[in-house]
């Protein structure tokens, strides 16, 4: 315990001279926030990454947003109509809107940006299965023709998950999405101040005055988008003693997702509080790369999800205090329509290690060395993936344990490569609560092939669900259609959920006003 104070301390005092280096003009307002991990990748379209979208919500701002019933209302837009017996919907955007380089935002900038937005998010491809056409009559005008009625339209402009529906300039969503834009334009409340980032260190925002507010109250990503902040400094610090001790002097106002264990120490710490952010929680889940051996395999999937016991999953990423986490959880949020008990028992009766290996063997497997992406300066992450490891050795598969940074992680997985040419076979992350609310948030459960997100697990029968979802008549058909899907995937496993825990984050007490959802920089005050 020594050890660690004293590096607590030594490398607060080194990492002083970075966290100040920005110092407060006369009457400026800075906010000094650590996220979760690095910001490695910029781009909302090109990264999975929760911490690119949270960068994302800062520089760039949606048609529509969720607010905090999870809702769509709309932001850019001032609103729509729709006609034709609900097969044309036109989308007014609101007067003045316009972007950190000058220009204004103008329909066709819109249109571009849902189209490069839905060549990768599963809610947007559902969308344009059904779109004829997507354009903009003028400036201020996006027209969907619709093959027939999508009511789900504005919620999937509005979603808050990987991808984000980010408008951007046209001469940037007319890139192709596999290729990250050149710069950060969009029409946000804060612009992304390029020439400051320090990778791996340092990302700097400063307050687009351009930015005009809607009128109504803030709620989740909807509303007034009030900032009280002239510039936001996003600094990485891996190391959860430093944070702590940075926290804790003053040199940093908020630590997004602070270590659990230092979380009983910040609570006793004078002038720092701690406080739930995501009401919804967060899901971790044990993903596969299903196109190559042995993942291919669903028998094997499946093996590995009765061994995993998520108790002890939950236990590492959030304590154990039972009240910042549940399980047994399945694939739909605990609560929405879709939530059912269907197959729970896998996980309230887990395998032991040598059941696991029998029935790994009896699938199939067959001793072939497979890796699992672990990201060490992610600590929750990190948590989860430790278990996870310790349970796959015990369970006899022959396993090459990689520990890497985040950045790393989220840039491998979206290789569709073999192993053998810098692929991978396994990854622990985790996702919001709100995106598995129902089958078109949640991107884990398309089953697609290789047009989905990373994985890419191959499972007709949940497509043909997820369809049905979308023209269900009622809740009752939905929550039927939940059933199924869920017991679709307790056989196909597309991953492992491991179960929710709700992360507490850390901040200056001297700052109110936090939204709650995902890490927000418009309503938080200081007093």
């Amino acid at each position: 315990m020594r050890r660690r104070s004293f590096l607590a301390t030594g490398a607060a005092a080194l990492a002083a001279p970075r966290l100040t280096a920005a110092q407060n003009a006369p009457g400026r307002r800075v906010l000094r926030f650590v996220p979760q991990a690095d910001l490695a990748l910029l781009d909302p379209i090109h990264s999975v990454a929760f911490v690119t979208r949270n960068h994302a919500l800062l520089v760039y701002d949606t048609l529509y947003g969720w607010d905090a019933d999870l809702k769509a209302r709309p932001q850019m837009a001032e609103g729509h109509t729709v006609e034709n017996d609900g097969r044309t919907v036109t989308i007014r955007l609101r007067e003045g809107l316009k972007f950190h380089d000058g220009e204004p935002v103008r329909g066709r900038d819109c249109v571009a940006s849902i189209k490069r937005w839905a060549s990768r998010d599963a809610f947007g491809q559902a969308l344009f299965a059904v779109t004829e056409e997507v354009t903009a009559p003028d400036d201020r005008s996006i027209r969907f023709t619709l093959k027939k009625p999508f009511p789900l339209l504005p919620d999937a402009l509005a979603k808050v998950g990987t991808h984000l529906c980010a408008i951007m300039p046209e001469r940037h969503a007319n890139l192709p999405s596999s290729q990250a834009v050149p710069e950060m334009i969009g029409s946000g409340p804060f612009r992304y101040v390029a020439n400051e980032r320090v990778p791996g260190s340092r990302n700097v925002y400063e307050r687009n005055p351009d930015y005009v507010p809607r009128q109504q109250a803030p709620s989740y990503l909807s509303g007034g988008k009030v900032v009280h902040f002239d510039r936001v400094e996003w600094l990485t610090i891996p190391d959860g003693a430093t944070a702590s001790a940075a926290l804790q002097r003053g040199e940093i106002d908020w630590w997004e997702q602070p270590a659990i264990d230092l979380v009983a120490p910040l609570k006793r710490a004078r002038g720092v509080k701690i406080d739930i952010l995501d009401p919804h929680g967060s899901v971790g889940f044990l993903r596969f790369n299903c196109l190559h051996p042995p993942f291919d395999n669903p028998a094997i999937r499946r093996a590995i999800l009765r061994g995993t016991n998520q108790q002890d999953a939950m236990a590492a990423a959030a304590g154990d205090d039972k009240t910042f986490w549940r399980t047994p959880y399945g694939f739909f949020a605990p609560g929405s329509v879709m939530a059912s008990d269907e197959g729970l028992e896998a996980f309230r009766a887990p395998l032991d290690g040598p059941a696991t290996k029998r029935a790994l063997a009896e699938a199939g497997y067959r001793d072939e060395r497979v890796n699992l992406l672990a990201a060490t300066d992610f600590p929750v992450i990190n948590a989860m993936a430790e278990v996870c490891g310790d349970m796959l050795r015990k369970s006899g598969l022959n396993l090459d344990y990689v520990s890497t940074d985040w950045g790393t992680v989220t840039q491998r997985i979206l290789k569709q490569d073999p192993v053998a040419q810098g692929g991978w076979n396994m990854m622990v992350s985790y996702t919001a609560g709100s995106a598995q609310v129902n089958p078109a948030a949640n991107n884990l459960i398309r089953g697609h092939g290789r047009n989905g997100i990373f994985g890419w697990p191959t499972i007709p029968k949940l497509e043909e669900l997820r369809n049905a979802w979308f023209d269900a008549a009622d809740e009752a058909a939905q929550a039927r259609i939940g059933r199924e899907m869920q017991r679709v995937c307790f056989e196909e496993v597309p991953y492992v959920p491991l179960g929710q825990f709700f992360s507490p984050t850390a901040l200056r007490g001297d700052l109110e006003g936090m939204l709650k959802g995902v890490a927000l920089f418009y309503g938080i005050k200081r007093v």
